[in-house]
């Protein structure tokens, strides 16, 4: 299908409509209000839009390390629970030993170490792969540099298997690296394993029926989430949509670091349903591969039609951020996580409490 929008023309309006925005680095510890975000015209594919948001203050992220990063470099280890002895990294003699932490293997459990000198963020619906089962991270946190074993929450997106040849884990393949906001949703909000279980099945279902036939077979004879997203046929399918999106806003970013670009409103069928911000250009650039196709999944299992949404919306949406209830959780020195619960929408911000910072890493907001 014929983009709306070509690279040149987007990107003229783009330039028009952040005229006013001037780039700034925001002071350290003053965190962007959501005022100062701006959505921009959107970047449409099928029934995805996507619209592009920058920003009036930046902050610098250059100490963060993501969960991708650190699993390829090895410095980060993920782990069955109760198998953690071989990731406990050297101390030195005067340091006590650790505690073991745990008794076996458990589904909704799992344990990290974060050997880099660089503090490591997870984003709430980040897949890993392997061990017993595949799992996605509950929630946004950061582990500190050169950390202690720790509990990290997750829920298993592979119903059906618990077994494996080996207890480590690996950041999720081409495809699965992001959980889609469906899934994501029922992990962050609901905290609820069988709803994780169910929103899996359920895009497992709508894509075996969408795929050819010699696909759909291997589809129905697997639970894992990481490997339905792997099958080369829906790989090709999502591809479909992400790769237009992904290579105009590549492009986009690019032309508009200066000026911010830190984020997403994304729309399905003409409906707002998600948004992805973070504290940087160089924070989204990293992510940005594995959320696009995230985003295409969702559009790829939803029932198409010739809606669309508009900026009104996408910035209405962005700016709505005022909570019937707030769940705070913080730990001192490190970050706070808060949760926002308000009229048909769940919002989660991560903010770094770590010295020289006082900043949302990533704000996601989901419609509900």
């Amino acid at each position: 299908m014929r983009l709306p929008w070509s690279i040149a023309g987007l990107a003229v309006a783009v330039l028009v409509s952040v005229a006013m925005v001037m780039p700034a680095l925001a002071p350290a510890g003053e965190a962007a209000s959501v005022s100062h975000y701006k959505v921009l015209p959107p970047i449409r594919h099928g029934n995805l839009e996507v619209f592009p948001v920058v920003t009036a203050s930046s902050h610098d992220t250059q100490e963060f390390l993501t969960l991708d990063e650190g699993l390829r470099s090895g410095d980060v280890i993920v782990n069955e629970s109760g198998n953690i002895a071989p990731l406990i990294r050297p101390r030195h003699k005067d340091v006590n030993p650790l505690p073991r932490i745990g008794g076996g293997a458990q589904v909704n459990q799992l344990v990290l170490v974060n050997n880099s000198k660089r503090p490591l963020i997870l984003l709430a619906g980040e897949i890993v792969t392997g061990g017993k089962q595949d799992r996605v991270i509950g929630k946004d946190r950061l582990v500190p540099a050169e950390s202690d074993p720790i509990d990290l929450s997750v829920f298993c997106v592979e119903p059906g298997r618990w077994t494996g040849a080996k207890m480590s884990f690996s950041g999720g393949g081409v495809g699965a690296g992001m959980a889609q906001p469906g899934v994501r949703a029922k992990a962050m909000a609901d905290k609820d394993q069988e709803k994780v279980w169910a929103e899996v099945r359920n895009s497992q279902a709508r894509m075996e029926v969408l795929a050819p036939p010699q696909a759909a077979g291997v589809i129905a004879g697997t639970t894992s989430y990481a490997k339905v997203m792997e099958n080369d046929e829906v790989k090709q399918r999502v591809d479909a949509v992400a790769a237009p999106i992904q290579r105009d806003y590549q492009s986009l970013i690019k032309q508009l670091r200066d000026r911010n670009a830190v984020g997403v409103v994304v729309a399905v069928n003409g409906e707002i349903i998600w948004a992805d911000v973070f504290a940087s250009t160089n924070l989204l650039e990293k992510y940005w591969p594995k959320l696009v196709r995230s985003y295409a999944a969702e559009a790829y299992v939803s029932r198409a039609n010739d809606k669309q949404a508009n900026m009104r919306a996408a910035q209405q949406f962005l700016e709505d951020m005022e909570g019937r209830h707030e769940t705070v959780e913080t730990e001192p020195g490190l970050y706070r996580h808060t949760e926002i619960s308000g009229d048909g929408f769940r919002a989660f911000e991560l903010t770094s409490l770590l010295p020289k910072t006082g900043f949302d890493l990533h704000l996601a907001k989901m419609a509900e």
